[in-house]
């Protein structure tokens, strides 16, 4: 008889502790490319031809408290939205619970090599903040003739 046996299946053992650590990790991204839970706004990004396209879907939030900028190949997008409580009469409503986001929030997009930060625009509209950046002409795709 061995000594490290001691009357416990090692089987099930293991099986108890690889359920106990997938239960513990579940709520974590599966990717690094994957963001986090609720995080605010969320953002699609795509790419065309000749740009990048960085949707950020933004209800609520004026557009004039947005902070667009691009540094060292980050683009960062910050904001606040405010509580839209409605108006009752007499007291103070009393909330039981809110799913909705309510305060300042800051995301950060790591943009390609080919991103050119002088060609950026940004446009609020439905709710949805629209950031295009141009792609540098030198990494445009273009036709080569054969001779």
């Amino acid at each position: 008889m061995s000594d490290l046996y001691s009357g416990m299946d090692l089987f099930s053992e293991l099986d108890r502790l690889q359920r106990q650590m997938a239960s513990t990790f579940s709520g974590f991204p599966s990717s690094i490319r994957s963001g986090r839970f609720g995080a605010f706004p969320q953002i699609n990004i795509g790419s065309t031809d000749d740009s990048i396209e960085v949707v950020a879907f933004a209800p609520g939030v004026d557009p004039k408290s947005f902070d667009v900028s691009i540094d060292k190949g980050l683009l960062s997008i910050s904001g606040e939205r405010v509580a839209a409580q409605p108006a009752t009469a007499g007291d103070e409503m009393r909330t039981y619970a809110q799913e909705r986001f309510v305060g300042s929030f800051r995301r950060v997009i790591e943009l390609p090599e080919h991103a050119d930060p002088d060609k950026v625009t940004a446009q609020y509209t439905n709710g949805c903040l629209t950031v295009s950046i141009g792609k540098r002409e030198a990494s445009k795709a273009r036709a080569i003739t054969v001779q």
